[in-house]
């Protein structure tokens, strides 16, 4: 005899239709999914577009800033710069005034993939905002309050 309570399918219908964690993440990954397409042809996922453009500064940054502003901890970033290292894309340097420090240099290989990757970010970026039912800006207002 069991006396494990059960939690109603209710519940889970419920949790299915207003969960506000599982809609953004499914629409994080059709989104991901959407720009990965548009990338594929220059061998680049989403991730790492984001990761390079991130890195185009008069300066180049640190770990800790990009890591910010990608939301995501600092191994994950270091497992994530390692194929853009060995594509030559991105250089990872000690930094001069903290030996303890990385600066994150975009290439010039990594600027000119950039460069060729701008226009079809763009085109994806415009027609995914005219399918949106309400403005792009509200939206990422809307997103930008959990950050």
């Amino acid at each position: 005899m069991s006396t494990r309570k059960s939690l109603p399918f209710e519940t889970t219908l419920y949790v299915r239709d207003t969960c506000l964690c599982l809609h953004v993440q499914r629409a994080a990954r059709a989104l991901a999914r959407r720009f990965d397409e548009i990338l594929r042809p220059l061998e680049l996922t989403n991730g790492q577009f984001s990761l390079l453009m991130s890195l185009n500064r008069p300066e180049p940054p640190g770990m800790g800033s990009v890591a910010q502003l990608l939301a995501m901890d600092r191994t994950t970033l270091t497992a994530a710069l390692k194929p853009l290292e060995r594509r030559g894309l991105v250089k990872i340097a000690v930094d001069k005034e903290d030996k303890r420090g990385r600066r994150l240099l975009l290439t010039p290989s990594g600027h000119a993939l950039l460069i060729a990757a701008t226009p079809l970010w763009k085109k994806a970026h415009a027609e995914i905002e005219r399918l949106l039912p309400r403005s792009a800006d509200a939206l990422r207002a809307d997103l930008m309050a959990f950050l």
